[in-house]
């Protein structure tokens, strides 16, 4: 979204002194001004140049927070994809879905991600600035309020090194980066017998059927269920196409022709205003859970006779795909499709 001229005024009167946004931002470097141990990190806007330990960090997006956490840094400010919450985070644990717990100190928010407040940025006085590839319009500006660098969410692992890189951390990406790949190995062996006995799975987006999305394969909800040994099931003209490269929107009626899945997993979601902090998994999950088992169609899939369909927040998966969401994720895994 374009920045309004207000906007533009409200940025050079805070900075003291503003030039015009570059036309190409992705030629852009940005250099701090301690100019002692200076890194170049490579993002999805091009190269910005950090120096020293950054102390003020905005993050945008709840896979850059991840990351961050991960490498026991705290920021300062934080925009989530979604508006939870409205206000400073000034209780984190309660008002940070997932990650509010490991968040030691009270937070700005900076509005939604993808449409930050450049105000809010500002008034945090960033040293340093982690967008995501949604923000490549503004980057010119984030610019010159503080080395920025804009990552590609569907890359968590890309994503973490770039992070470290920046944030003077780069030892500790090795032994996340391990432990992780551990705990999938531990996982895919206690899987084994559930895979062994019901292999093909089916994984849908939905908020209330009304909609229902295929996703890509190389998502991390949808790769992490292959990585444990899960045949995925897909619409048979697109077996053979390209759905790994874009998620497929389908009608409810298409569902019988993706029966042959022993079980489904539906990953819901509800962005609705309101009070969604307050057991976040039931809100997320009550409707699409309350659509499922109304609907004549979700009910006639062997999968649902079966009792094997199962509900799991989109949020976790899709918001957090690093190191922390993919133990969140796969203990929601383990707790649901292990049970007797």
């Amino acid at each position: 979204m374009l920045l309004s001229v207000r906007f533009l005024v409200v940025v050079a009167i805070a900075l003291g002194a503003i030039s015009s946004c570059q036309s190409k931002a992705n030629e852009q470097e940005v250099a701090t001004s301690n100019r002692t141990d200076c890194r170049t990190i490579e993002h999805e806007a091009g190269k910005t140049e950090v120096c020293g330990q950054p102390q003020r960090i905005v993050v945008l997006s709840p896979g850059i927070l991840e990351s961050l956490l991960a490498l026991g840094v705290q920021p300062v400010a934080y925009g989530d994809l979604v508006a939870f919450h409205h206000g400073d985070y000034d209780n984190p644990r309660e008002q940070i879905p997932y990650l509010g717990s490991l968040v030691t100190q009270p937070v700005a928010n900076v509005g939604q991600a993808w449409e930050p407040s450049i105000e809010a940025i500002v008034k945090a006085q960033p040293d340093l600035i982690i967008g995501v590839s949604s923000n490549r319009q503004i980057y010119g500006t984030l610019s010159q309020i503080a080395p920025s660098i804009l990552l590609d969410v569907t890359e968590p692992e890309i994503n973490l090194r770039a992070i470290s890189q920046a944030v003077n951390r780069s030892q500790q990406t090795e032994q996340l980066l391990k432990e992780t790949e551990q705990r999938i190995a531990t996982a895919r062996k206690t899987f084994a017998p559930v895979v062994a006995q019901n292999p093909k799975l089916l994984l849908l987006y939905s908020g209330q059927l009304k909609q229902i999305i295929l996703g890509t394969y190389d998502e991390p909800c949808y790769s992490l269920p292959q990585e444990l040994g899960f045949q995925l099931v897909s619409l048979p003209e697109l077996e053979n196409s390209k759905l790994n490269s874009r998620s497929t929107t389908i009608s409810i009626e298409k569902l019988p022709q993706l029966n042959d899945a022993n079980s489904v997993i539906v990953l819901g979601y509800n962005w609705g205003k309101g009070k969604q902090l307050n057991n976040f998994d039931r809100n997320q999950l009550s409707k699409i859970k309350q659509a499922w088992q109304e609907n004549e169609i979700a009910q006639s899939l062997d999968a649902s006779k079966a009792g094997r369909v199962y509900f799991i927040p989109l949020y976790l998966c899709g918001g957090l795909p690093g190191a922390i969401g993919t133990e969140l994720y796969l203990d929601e895994l383990e707790q649901q499709l292990l049970s007797p």
